[in-house]
């Protein structure tokens, strides 16, 4: 009895409490017209009294239509991907879909990125949206055919789903040329492997290459994770005609800065500083870093976008399309020691 009790009301508890079919239960909750309204609210009352909810599942299953797209995530807790993730989730919503999405709760491995993928499709989510280099081509093989997939945050190199991402290369050149401008002629650049970082690596590549072409001497700090920070700092320290530290994101910005306080070196009056990211709290005016902000509003809406163009018209080109950001200027950027005097 207590098991009876507890259970979800279905449809069926709907049309007895309102006194009309199972059928006509239905076409209300599907919102159809030519239903007199007193039936209609006889419905709605008596849905409104059981707590009775739709099966959303029921309806695709009967519409062939979930309304739903599917996104894997690689890791909720960093201030990327939330952001990214409301931007989906905003544009979904505008577009009249649901967003249903895994993510690690720290980073989601690759047979856990798997499996999500497997429950979303289970889930019959209409398109699937994977924001996680993680994921390799083969991940991908057994249902490119069957659902449309976008990649977004990360460029697919191999052309084998369309993907969304920051144009890397405008960024890392644009933030090399600004510390150039600037006069400095010896450069630290932080760089992540690219097994960690498609779009970190790729960024720091482009500021190597230009760095290199205008003649600046670059010592590149391979930095393997963030507890390597205090280590490569004391590095970069031993060499002090470098003047430059150019990191791969904004919190990698400001551990080095952190450290570079804790041994009395100021930012920017002894050494300059660069990030990338430019969203979040770390882009306040207050902080003032000088970076290259990323387009997460409209990489995510063009995400969404895509993917419903790929639902709606049939088979597409496979697209890599980089959208540009926003470079900031910031104030931890000056004239290098022995320009201003010093």
């Amino acid at each position: 009895m207590e098991a009876a009790e507890s259970r979800q009301p279905t449809i069926f508890d709907v049309a007895a409490e309102a006194g009309v079919s199972k059928s006509m239960v239905s076409r209300v909750m599907r919102g159809e017209g030519g239903v007199r309204q007193e039936k209609v609210d006889r419905v709605l009352a008596a849905a409104e009294k059981l707590g009775y909810v739709p099966s959303a599942m029921a309806s695709g299953l009967a519409s062939k239509r979930t309304k739903t797209l599917g996104v894997v995530v690689r890791n909720a807790k960093l201030p990327f991907y939330g952001f990214l993730q409301g931007a989906m989730q905003k544009r979904a919503r505008k577009r009249g879909y649901q967003m249903v999405s895994i993510s690690g709760v720290e980073e989601l491995s690759a047979d856990d990125a798997r499996q999500a993928l497997r429950d979303l499709i289970a889930l019959r989510v209409e398109g699937l949206i994977v924001c996680s280099a993680m994921l390799a081509v083969e991940d991908f093989m057994p249902f490119i055919d069957r659902i449309p997939f976008v990649m977004a945050g990360h460029e697919d190199t191999t052309r084998t789903v369309s993907s969304v991402f920051c144009d890397e290369e405008d960024g890392g050149r644009r933030l090399a040329q600004y510390v150039h401008d600037f006069g400095h002629r010896e450069v630290a650049v932080f760089l992540v492997p690219r097994e960690y970082s498609v779009s970190q690596y790729g960024r720091g590549m482009a500021m190597i290459e230009l760095l290199g072409q205008l003649g600046i001497r670059v010592k590149v700090m391979d930095m393997k994770g963030a507890e390597e920070v205090g280590t490569l700092v004391d590095e970069v320290l031993c060499h002090p005609r470098i003047t430059a530290y150019m990191c791969p994101s904004d919190v990698v910005m400001l551990n080095v800065m952190d450290e570079l306080r804790r041994r009395d070196v100021s930012v920017p009056q002894d050494v300059s500083v660069t990030g990338y990211d430019g969203f979040g709290p770390l882009a306040s005016p207050y902080l003032g870093f000088t970076t290259y902000r990323q387009p997460l509003e409209e990489i995510g809406s063009r995400a969404v976008d895509l993917v419903l163009e790929r639902l709606d018209g049939g088979d597409h080109a496979v697209e890599a399309l980089p959208v540009k950001g926003e470079f900031i200027h910031g104030r931890t950027v000056a004239l290098p020691r022995w320009k201003d005097g010093r």
